[in-house]
């Protein structure tokens, strides 16, 4: 499988380099423009899978960049800019940035935050089409759920979660966690939203006589094992 390509634009070269050298330890290839008008050729030329854009540069800034990208492309995009206020944010998400990052940033929780997106807009980047589990056969193409061969029927976000916590199997996440990799780090829902979708997953689950499922883990959050309550 070709690696995850990342496409840097920001002025400052700095920034590129930190930014190639954490995504580089990650396995992704990491391609840089220095320009907003660089960086729209090279979002036609290389097609990246992820861009991380910033807002003030020279020739086009980050927000015309952005909007000329969501004309032709689908492509997920983090924000990267020293402007921190809700306004700004709001036009990110408003024009069609899938998350945005204040700088100075954490190079650590950049990367997790680019697993993130690309997990929840393109999550056949991170594992085979069809995976199996047991008794479970997920298609995270098309985000469909099969149970001993029937479709079973989970929403979208229901099969998200359920494929996380069952691809982390046994490992403990809390509600806040679900909802940053599933959801995105700027989701700012109620944490209980974890809970509804856990209830009806655990109904459903038993309906299909599955013999794993999520289990409560009282004060910190749940894990997928076997049996579950």
């Amino acid at each position: 499988m070709k690696p995850i390509k990342l496409l840097t634009i920001d002025d400052d070269p700095h920034v590129c380099e930190i930014i190639r050298l954490y995504a580089e330890l990650e396995g992704y290839e990491v391609v840089a423009a220095y320009d907003g008008l660089q960086g729209l050729e090279l979002v036609y030329d290389e097609t990246p899978d992820l861009i991380i854009l910033d807002i003030m540069m020279p020739e086009m800034d980050g927000w015309a960049v952005c909007e000329r990208i969501r004309k032709d492309f689908a492509t997920p995009v983090i924000m990267l800019s020293g402007k921190g206020e809700s306004y700004d944010k709001l036009k990110g998400f408003e024009i069609g940035v899938d998350d945005y990052v204040v700088k100075p940033f954490d190079s650590k929780e950049l990367m997790a935050r680019i697993r993130a997106v690309l997990r929840r807009t393109n999550p056949s980047l991170y594992h085979e089409d069809i995976v199996r589990m047991d008794e479970l056969v997920f298609d995270m193409r098309h985000l469909q759920l099969t149970v001993r061969g029937e479709n079973v029927g989970f929403a979208p976000k229901e099969i998200e979660l359920l494929y996380y916590l069952a691809s982390n199997r046994n490992r403990v996440f809390t509600r806040q966690q679900l909802l940053d990799q599933v959801w995105g780090f700027d989701y700012d829902r109620d944490p209980r939203t974890v809970d509804v979708h856990i209830k009806r997953i655990r109904e459903k689950l038993r309906a299909c006589e599955v013999s794993s499922s999520i289990e409560t883990i009282r004060g910190i959050g749940y894990k997928y094992g076997e049996g579950g309550v």
